[in-house]
């Protein structure tokens, strides 16, 4: 702080501008409940701070000075703007703004993520989001160094990060086959019979996988090699990509199948059909689990009321 420029009091601003709007010190001191002196030093001691005049003094009236007359507007908006601080202040504290980083997976965005959205848009309005789609991996290096909030991950976290983070839970799904709709036809099934005739692994253990890499996704990628070898077989990995959208499209290019979380089905491409798994068809523990995390020792009103949002949804979710 300058001590020979001292900030100026919010005080002498709005006796600045009661003494604008009346053009008379004897009414603008009975509108703020002090008499006439008090109020004539007050103004004085701000036109020195600002080290201009701002009015123009007779003995039978008083006028703005033309530098008065403009800074008038301005004083009027920083005033609002600092009235404005109270209530801002009360709903940054209750969690009712602010702002909100979030990364997701991509697997989150054709199930999971649209309702969480949903419902903590509609109980938040005035929290704005930041919105990333990143792997799992790439989000915990983001939330441990600060620069999200919080993640929608594919377990397990590295455990190196375990200690510094929490995770919750919120939903678990089988997967399905995502395969080539000639394949499909192929396998000797009707169009209208595509969507739930299950497939089994065996049957496709000449055709090429399409996965996410392993050190991006280890959590994802044990899931699937686990279904194949629970029925003794090593698939034949064709393709890798990061983004379910990517895969999806290799599909459809006829590139191989793939294993992908049930709500994948809502993710319609032209040349892919969507089979349940007979493997799994059984809950035999070939399930996605998908949960939040963020920083154990750090959580905002914000990130507490998105977290709110998650745990309702959650709720219902069994024990691993």
């Amino acid at each position: 702080m300058d001590l020979r420029n001292p900030p100026i009091e919010l005080r002498l601003l709005r006796y600045f501008v009661t003494v604008a709007e009346e053009m008379h010190f004897g009414r603008a001191a009975a509108r703020l409940a002090m008499t006439q002196p008090p109020l004539s030093q007050a103004i004085r001691a701000l036109e020195e701070a600002l080290g201009v005049a701002l009015f123009v003094r007779t003995k039978r009236s008083v006028e703005l000075t033309p530098v008065g007359h403009d800074l008038l507007p301005e004083v009027r908006r920083l005033l609002s703007a600092a009235e404005a601080l109270r209530p801002l202040a009360q709903s940054l504290a209750r969690g009712e703004a602010g702002v909100l980083s979030l990364a997701f997976v991509s697997t989150a965005d054709y199930g999971l993520l649209p309702s969480l959205l949903r419902d903590f848009g509609a109980r938040y309005p005035g929290v704005r989001l930041q919105l990333t789609e990143a792997t799992s991996d790439v989000q915990i290096e983001e939330l441990v160094a600060g620069r999200i909030d919080a993640g929608l991950v594919i377990p397990p976290l590295p455990t190196r990060h375990v200690a510094a983070l929490s995770y919750l839970p919120i939903a678990r799904e089988p997967l399905v086959v995502a395969l080539p709709a000639e394949l499909a036809a192929q396998l000797g099934q009707g169009a209208g019979e595509w969507a739930d005739t299950p497939v089994s692994l065996e049957e496709l253990a000449s055709t090429p996988l399409v996965v996410f890499p392993r050190r991006l996704a280890p959590g994802f990628y044990d899931i699937i090699m686990g279904c194949y070898g629970a029925c003794g077989l090593t698939p034949r990995i064709g393709q890798e990509a990061i983004q379910m959208q990517t895969i999806v499209s290799l599909v459809s290019a006829g590139m191989g199948v793939a294993l992908v979380p049930q709500s994948l089905r809502n993710l319609r491409r032209t040349g892919v059909v969507y089979r349940p798994l007979a493997e799994t068809g059984a809950g035999n523990g070939a399930l996605v689990e998908t949960g939040l995390v963020w920083r154990a020792a750090e959580v905002s009103p914000v990130l507490a009321g998105f977290i709110d949002i998650v745990r309702a949804h959650g709720a219902s979710v069994p024990a691993s």
